[in-house]
């Protein structure tokens, strides 16, 4: 494919930065063409003779960017100034936002090699009176500056969403965040004689401070207490303690943060589905489920494909080796080798299968388990069995990711 103006470094520049830029640079809101086609073509600012450039999407990367009748040489150069200054080169700050344990954090975390940072929340930021409940926490955590506003503030979001995703596999307990989306819901407020149900908006705000710092906060409280990371990945519930973390999460969260392109973009994937299996615990088990096996899917590559005549009907079809189960399976052999389930892994995967073609529902969903009936008890404990194997394989996956000499990199993280 012909690239046009589009620079192979830009290959490894977040789509939505680019996007930003152009932006500030050639207006927008654009205009779509050929949407049925399988790469997406977008004018900037709009199409016709008033188009200064032409994006190519190809999924959701740009591939390739072409002058358009009101192209403007002087703009353009201008634009890849802008990209070199605010993408590829620059200085690092540090970007600050709330996200929330499980556990209370009233002491602060400091990795001394990631640049990540754990603080407790402003003393008057709204907190939880009981302790299961989502405490509130500073993250603060390294971005690349730019000069354009919309861009660091982009990247802070960003990047806050993607750390929290991250502790949340290596942390005990959970660690969220509120999602981008609004929601709104019934609610009890039991803070009035007698408890009022109330129609709400599912929302946090705290004072911050400055959002954007040169470096990270000085500390004024005691340090979270560390333990051994094979101690810690022991702890289960909740025993009214305040946050601990592991030794490694200082190394492990650099690991991340030092990971290949493709295999970072990999790991935010399976993150994403590991929240997502959380939230989607309250609505429904059998799509927490099949999100909990997406977590898996994420990190395993596809089998190679090859056609043939299917022997029963004839027509033409093809075949992938290894099929997905195989690939499923394969990753806990090589992941979690220890641990148990492994005649199990089969039916987790049938499960999901079934849940996701529409022709099954766990029996929590169909409102026909009564508890200890074989059934549902059985699903619920594939469903346990299936959270603690993947977030133990997915931590181990991250700690044997080869470095950049190609060794694999020692770590206790699971």
């Amino acid at each position: 494919m012909d690239r046009g103006l589009f620079e192979k470094a830009w290959d490894q520049i977040d789509p939505v930065d680019l996007r930003i830029l152009l932006d500030e640079h050639f207006g927008g809101p654009g205009q779509y063409a050929d949407r049925e086609a399988e790469a997406h073509r977008f004018y900037l600012p709009l199409a016709g003779s008033s188009c200064r450039v032409t994006l190519t999407f190809v999924g959701p990367r740009i591939v390739a960017i072409e002058p358009g009748p009101a192209f403007d040489p002087l703009t353009w150069t201008a634009f890849q100034e802008d990209v070199e200054a605010s993408c590829l080169s620059g200085r690092a700050v540090v970007a600050r936002e709330y996200a929330f344990s499980s556990f209370r954090v009233p002491g602060f975390w400091r990795g001394e090699h990631s640049g990540v940072q754990i603080l407790p929340p402003h003393p008057e930021a709204p907190v939880a009176e009981v302790e299961l409940a989502e405490h509130p926490f500073i993250l603060e955590f390294p971005i690349l500056h730019s000069s354009r506003p919309g861009l660091v503030n982009h990247r802070r979001f960003r990047v806050h969403r993607r750390l929290a995703r991250l502790l949340n596999l290596l942390l005990v307990g959970r660690v969220s965040y509120h999602p981008r989306q609004v929601r709104h819901l019934w609610a009890t407020d039991r803070s009035a004689e007698p408890a009022r149900i109330k129609w709400v908006q599912e929302f946090y705000f705290a004072p911050l401070g400055e959002p954007v710092t040169s470096t990270l906060s000085t500390p004024t409280f005691e340090p979270l207490q560390e333990l051994p990371p094979d101690q810690y990945q022991r702890l289960l519930g909740h025993d009214g303690k305040p946050l601990r973390v592991p030794a490694d999460l200082d190394a492990n969260v650099l690991r991340y943060l030092h990971l290949p392109t493709e295999q970072r973009r990999s790991l935010d994937r399976a993150t994403f589905w590991l929240d997502l299996a959380s939230r989607q615990w309250y609505s429904s088990i059998s799509a927490s489920f099949a999100a909990l096996v997406s977590a898996v899917e994420a990190l395993t590559d596809r089998g190679s494909r090859h056609g043939f005549d299917c022997p029963v009907c004839g027509q033409k079809t093809s075949h992938e080796v290894p099929g997905a189960t195989r690939r499923f399976r394969e990753f806990f052999e090589m992941f979690a080798p220890g641990d148990s389930f492994r005649r199990q892994r089969g039916i987790m995967y049938a499960l999901r299968s079934g849940i996701l073609h529409g022709s099954t529902l766990m029996q929590f969903d169909e409102a026909h388990d009564f508890g200890w009936d074989p059934p549902g008890w059985h699903e619920r404990e594939l469903h346990s069995d299936l959270w603690v194997l993947t977030r133990a394989a997915l931590r181990r996956w991250l700690a044997r990711i080869p470095d950049r000499e190609g060794e694999s990199r020692d770590s206790s993280a699971a």
